[in-house]
């Protein structure tokens, strides 16, 4: 390693090198919430998504999703054992901003 290098960082610390611009048009939907409730027992989106846009609400029985923390990776709709998540890109302009590309 040269002294040239970057800095290590966590990953929080990296996100929080992120700028958002928020759409009010959600680019993330559950397409059927019954099977978040009622087939998804290990709901890998809530684990592993970094930005932590899924939150399983026990109370409500219900997955909350706050797509304006997405950083658009797609891990969760890989990782959705049941094909359950709608995501596409945000409309021009919104989204995601890298610092660093």
């Amino acid at each position: 390693m040269t002294s040239d290098a970057l800095p290590k960082v966590n990953v929080d610390e990296k996100l929080g090198t992120l700028t958002y611009k928020a759409d009010h048009q959600a680019h993330i939907t559950i397409k059927d919430s019954s099977t978040c409730l009622n087939k998804c027992h290990d709901k890998p989106c809530v684990t592993v998504c970094p930005a932590q846009v899924y939150r399983w609400e026990d109370g409500q029985k219900k997955l909350i999703v706050s797509f304006e923390n997405c950083i658009e990776c797609g891990a969760c709709r890989m990782l959705c054992p049941f094909d359950n998540i709608d995501c596409h890109w945000p409309r021009g302009g919104f989204g995601v901003q890298y610092r660093y590309g």
